[in-house]
């Protein structure tokens, strides 16, 4: 499972602090009303439904803002940025203020470290990863939620989903998302014509991928022009192999880059990566591929598509949704 908070950075415009947890506080529920209908509904026939469908009760307590402005960065691009926006639009309707979206490019610590070194800092960042909220509250980039979303996050949240937006047992982060990053998903036109079966373990896994490219079809599809999706890999290998406690270290920087337990995860994931053609582009046109491209290209071109699998979270039925492929079949 991989989680995403929000923290509300440092700038020092008076006018958007205020709205600026507000934001914070509502990320939750404004999230999941406008996601929560794409995953139930095997993607998104909400939206066909126009203004007759009756918004949900929110259990957040949103202020007046009227007159106030905050910009709020985040990664997302295609299908999650339009959602997203789609809750921007929603915030801005229930309390009147102005909220501008600043896209911004992963690593969003480094893309931060920028607008706060220009002086332009957004009020709000989306964060992919708890080790991120410390980074950014080491840097001095980061407040402490105010009163007011304090008391939303006790009113909506368990103590422990409380916890993990904490650093030194203050609370920086409001996590809004919660996502299986574990799942691999395949073209059961590809695997047919390869005449593989749906891979138990990773050798398995490169069998499978061995068949696949001896059929014609590259058996992997990488977006590497987004970042995280690499951490994606590299997490889950370095999870199953190191474990938890290793992960944690990790983490906070008590273990190196350079330990062992590192580098038997990337020579595992050499075992693909490092194999010619097993990357959909090969190297370089992995790392000029954006992650909705990726899940699409997986699926369009009938038997031939530029790749067999691609390895991502459960969020991306929304963007298989944009192909003619069906989930399931």
């Amino acid at each position: 499972m991989r989680t995403s908070s929000t923290i509300r950075t440092g700038r020092t415009v008076k006018r958007a602090t205020r709205a600026a947890a507000a934001l914070a506080a509502a990320a939750l529920a404004l999230s999941l009303t406008a996601c929560g209908g794409d995953d139930d509904n095997g993607g998104g026939d909400n939206g066909d439904k126009g203004g007759g469908a009756k918004a949900p009760a929110s259990s957040v307590t949103l202020p007046k803002l009227d007159g106030e402005s905050l910009e709020v960065a985040a990664v997302w691009t295609g299908t999650e940025q339009e959602n997203f926006k789609k809750v921007l639009a929603e915030f801005e309707k229930r309390t009147g203020a102005k909220v501008t979206f600043v896209p911004a490019q992963d690593p969003i610590i480094n893309f931060l470290g920028s607008k706060i070194a220009g002086g332009a800092p957004p009020d709000v960042a989306m964060l992919p990863q708890p080790g991120a909220i410390k980074q950014a509250v080491e840097k001095g980039w980061a407040k402490p939620l105010g009163a007011e979303a304090a008391k939303e996050l006790g009113e909506n949240y368990s103590q422990g989903w409380q916890d993990i937006g904490k650093v030194d047992g203050k609370q920086y982060g409001v996590y809004y998302k919660a996502a299986n990053k574990s799942l691999i998903w395949y073209n059961t036109q590809v695997f047919e014509n390869a005449g593989a079966s749906e891979p138990k373990t990773w050798d398995e896994l490169l069998d499978t991928a061995q068949m696949i490219y001896d059929s014609g079809v590259a058996p992997f599809s990488v977006g590497g022009a987004d970042g995280w999706t690499l951490t994606d890999w590299f997490e889950n290998v370095y999870l199953s192999q190191a474990g938890p406690e290793k992960y944690d270290q990790l983490a906070k920087h008590e273990i190196k880059w350079t330990d062992p337990s590192v580098k038997e995860a990337l020579t595992t994931l050499a075992e693909i990566w490092g194999k010619k053609d097993f990357v959909a582009g090969g190297a370089s046109g992995a790392l000029q591929t954006e992650f909705p491209a990726s899940v699409t290209q997986t699926f369009t071109g009938g038997d031939q598509p530029k790749a067999g699998m691609v390895y991502e979270g459960d969020f991306v039925q929304v963007n298989i949704g944009e192909t003619e492929a069906k989930v399931g079949t």
